[in-house]
């Protein structure tokens, strides 16, 4: 059966998003639906995430991905007027007020090159430059063309010491991007800071954090590991394309944003060898899944890296993945696509119907739930 846009709608009380992360991490609900579940069909009144390694066995393997979100928005001027020099050091002052948001997409691969979205779009040209600071220059981006309705800018010009580097640039300039349903200022709480990164993360290169993750504690993997439970890490960075609504009720006209992600040979062993066993694999997270699928293309999980647009919907085969980690996601979204085609179309919409019924909190610091695929 094929489905359209409006199959995978659904209304959510605006009071079940959630606008504060769980305290402490592992207190989160758990959803666990499917029938390698520990009771079968959907069970969402009984678990919190830190009862997770009573779901699993010894022998099972968690993917997690390791990815490390960057203070990927930035604010700038797209003018600046030279000092008169008065014995002052400083280079130049901005004219008039903030008039540029920049949220970082994908890194291009070249120096300091990155594809991102801006706002006002239609206003910046190439040629044109972004100016960030105020009374310095913390530095600048060059409009270099466009990709879409990215475009695509070249940093450059870190302060007075071009050694600094494009991190310590984004430290000082940048904010960590909440999603836009969180509704107060990015980064305004020095938690977000902490809470929205995973513990484990550690590869820079996101600017939205793989939020299946965020559940996991120190104690809890450790718990895991001692259960016989292995982790394996992938990376997959994610892209600001995954709040990027779907626009066509024709799903077959979705063009999916690239991200850049990596499986490793040691990763794969891993996984070969959980499934030689007999373990299962529970990818935690989407973004996981689709970097693991990707590799997989060929029927046999193999080492990748490179960039990903794979688009997961009902009709595909899954290759390698077992189980999924993953929180609750917004309506029409690729993400709830992802989900129906792991579990069954109308098996996504009862875990969702059953979930708003009971509750639980939705979205990237909401609750989360164990899937095993149909």
């Amino acid at each position: 059966m094929s489905y359209t846009l409006s199959d995978y709608d659904y209304t959510l009380p605006p009071e079940l998003i959630a606008q504060q992360p769980a305290t402490p991490r592992d207190s989160a609900r758990l959803l666990v639906s499917g029938a390698s579940g520990a009771k079968g069909g959907i069970n969402a009144k009984d678990y919190t995430f830190a009862d997770l390694p009573s779901l699993l066995k010894a022998g099972d393997i968690l993917v997690t991905n390791n990815t490390r979100v960057l203070p990927a928005r930035l604010y700038g001027y797209r003018e600046k007027v030279e000092i008169v020099s008065d014995g002052a050091n400083l280079p130049y002052e901005v004219k008039g007020k903030l008039d540029v948001e920049v949220l970082l997409h994908r890194y291009t691969g070249n120096d300091n090159e990155w594809l991102a979205f801006c706002k006002p779009a239609k206003k910046l040209k190439p040629g044109h430059t972004i100016f960030f600071g105020d009374e310095e220059t913390l530095g600048e981006a060059d409009v270099v063309g466009r990709d879409g309705d990215q475009l695509i800018l070249n940093f450059k010009n870190f302060g007075s010491n071009d050694a600094v580097g494009f991190e310590s640039f984004l430290k000082q300039a940048g904010e960590l991007p909440l999603p836009p349903y969180i509704e107060r200022p990015d980064g305004n709480e020095d938690d977000d800071n902490e809470r929205y990164q995973t513990v484990y993360a550690k590869r820079q290169g996101a600017v939205a954090a793989p939020t299946a993750g965020l559940h996991f504690t120190p104690e809890l993997l450790r718990e895991l590991e001692q259960k016989g439970v292995e982790t394996a890490q992938v990376t997959l960075h994610v892209g600001a394309g995954t709040f990027q609504p779907v626009r066509s009720e024709d799903l077959s006209e979705h063009i999916m944003h690239k991200e850049w992600g990596e499986i490793t040979a040691e990763t794969v062993a891993q996984i070969e060898a959980a499934k030689a066993r007999g373990g299962r694999v529970i990818c935690v997270g989407t973004t996981s899944m689709r970097i693991i699928e990707t590799a997989s293309q060929s029927g046999t999980l193999k080492p990748f890296k490179g960039d990903t647009d794979i688009f997961i919907q009902p009709g595909y085969t899954f290759k390698t993945v077992d189980g999924l980690i993953t929180n609750f996601h917004l309506p029409k979204s690729t993400l709830l696509m992802l989900v129906a085609a792991f579990v069954g179309h109308d098996e996504m919409h009862q875990i969702y119907k059953t979930a708003i019924a009971e509750k639980y909190r939705f979205y990237s610091y909401g609750d989360s739930s164990l899937l095993w695929r149909k």
